[in-house]
């Protein structure tokens, strides 16, 4: 880049350097599990040859990738000129699990451990609230218990799960994002774990790659989900960021949903203005992983479809094996909207 931006980074894994890192934060009753026999998590099953964390990215005190918030800040945010990094963790397997009460107790513990291990040691760290799926009245509870700490700019979950998220099961968690300012963030890892769906609309892959590849179709389910059952009208002040799912499907589900609404919008009647208005109005989607095809004009094409320049949030996935750097990912853009892109967007939407 000719020019040194300032930049937000709005996908950064945290991590654990230990699952025992949690242990003080949880109540006694709980304890005891997690220092037996750990928080049990259930993942994917799909096997990455790259792995998943950097090879570079290990931190030299010891700990994996993302565990120490000092090598963060000199690997990461310092290098590339960042004036806040949205940590996002990793621990989002707890959605999956079959026992609300033990999901709940460790997405709280992390929240704690979050606070005085991240938020409090570096004001450039901003935090995302975790809350676990299977029950959204605890999952509102957490909502209202964190919300105002000025640390969080986000709720956070899974997009892995048992029903589509638009689905009113899911909306006090909405309810509480918005009460308390805050938007709502979807991040993919536990697709086809636990209780969750198949992780395709088609049932089981068999390799990685085939997984990793339809994780936009998730995606694609539940923002459908979410205007079609009148989220947005429902809590007209709420945002929604999908994390980690592409961009370059957007347009063409904007366009089929809008198809289909001109004849089907009987079944919505809620709905008070065109799907595409409503994620225009409430949805952004982070870069990465950025699709970038051998023709540059074709992507180029896409976020004039998107209005990219308005609904696009810079994500690098640090420390993960596909981080797009900021030097390397969308050279072509004006500089205008490299701007907006990579730090305007955010600074607005998370009040920074």
């Amino acid at each position: 880049m000719s020019e040194k931006i300032k930049i937000i980074d709005c996908d950064v894994h945290n991590s654990l350097r230990s699952e025992r890192d949690l242990l003080p934060y949880l109540p006694d009753a709980w304890k005891d599990r997690v220092a037996q026999s750990g928080l049990g998590l259930m993942y994917s099953g799909y096997y990455s040859p790259v792995g998943v964390g950097r090879q570079d990215a290990m931190p030299p005190g010891g700990g994996g990738v993302g565990s120490d918030p000092d090598f963060v800040i000199k690997q990461l945010m310092e290098p590339y000129n960042m004036e806040y990094a949205i940590l996002t963790g990793n621990l989002f397997s707890v959605s999956v699990g079959h026992d609300p009460d033990f999901a709940a107790v460790v997405a709280s513990a992390y929240n704690d451990y979050l606070i005085e291990h991240w938020l409090d040691k570096d004001p450039r760290f901003k935090g995302s609230l975790f809350v676990a799926l299977q029950d959204p009245q605890l999952a509102a509870k957490e909502i209202d218990r964190l919300g105002s700490h000025p640390g969080f700019v986000q709720v956070v979950s899974s997009s892995a799960s048992r029903m589509p998220l638009g689905q009113r099961y899911y909306h006090p968690i909405y309810e509480a994002a918005e009460r308390n300012g805050l938007p709502i963030a979807l991040h993919p890892g536990a697709e086809g774990a636990g209780q969750a769906n198949p992780p395709t609309a088609a049932g089981y892959p068999t390799w990685y790659i085939e997984w990793h590849t339809c994780l936009s179709t998730t995606f694609m389910a539940h923002l459908t989900s979410l205007i079609c059952e009148g989220v947005f009208e429902k809590y007209p002040r709420l945002k929604f960021v999908f994390i980690e799912g592409g961009v370059s499907w957007l347009p063409h589900l904007m366009w089929r949903l809008d198809k289909n609404y001109t004849a089907l919008r009987s079944q919505v009647p809620w709905l008070k203005k065109m799907p595409s208005a409503y994620i225009r109005d409430h949805c952004f989607f982070t870069t990465q992983p950025i699709e970038e095809p051998s023709q540059p004009s074709h992507l180029k094409h896409i976020f004039e479809m998107i209005d990219a320049e308005h609904i696009l949030l810079y994500s690098s996935d640090y420390p993960h094996w596909d981080f797009d750097s900021p030097d390397h990912i969308l050279r072509w853009l004006k500089p205008e909207e490299r701007r907006r892109i990579f730090y305007e967007n955010a600074k607005q939407l998370y009040k920074l």
